[in-house]
């Protein structure tokens, strides 16, 4: 089981690193080239993350990418539903059914306390306390210089 799949991690570095920049957007070559991530597979990640308004695009000349939210907003989980879907530890699946003692089954509340721990640790986890500079957002809709 894969707790934080490549996707989520590529998509969290680059995000790490765009909120360390004190530029107005980071280009994707710039992110290829610091972050070695291969350009076709970090634009796809990019444009998703644009397209869950996580991130804003600009084009042309200067154009690339910044933080469409406040770093301390963009948490791990938010990244985690995006690329992979729900955490889920178990689904108590038995031979391709749902196991019949789902409600009265110890081993599945044991396990349900456990997930429900980790969701509140990675909740807390977010793109500022992973970064070593907060960056100052320019307020909604204008473009810093």
């Amino acid at each position: 089981m894969k707790l934080i799949t490549r996707n989520t991690d590529y998509a969290l570095r680059a995000l790490c690193y765009i909120a360390e920049q004190e530029k107005d957007s980071v280009s994707v070559p710039e992110m290829v080239a610091a972050l070695h991530i291969p350009r076709p597979f970090l634009r796809k990640l990019l444009q998703t993350l644009s397209a869950e308004g996580i991130l804003q695009s600009f084009k042309g000349q200067g154009g690339g990418f910044t933080l469409a939210k406040d770093p301390e907003q963009i948490r791990l989980t938010e990244l985690i539903r995006i690329f992979q879907g729900t955490v889920e530890l178990n689904e108590c699946i038995f031979k391709r059914k749902v196991c019949p003692n789902r409600a009265t089954c110890r081993l599945k509340r044991e396990i349900d306390a456990i997930e429900k721990d980790v969701l509140r640790r990675l909740s807390a986890i977010n793109i500022a306390s992973l970064t070593a500079h907060r960056r100052i957002r320019p307020k909604e809709g204008v473009r810093a210089r």
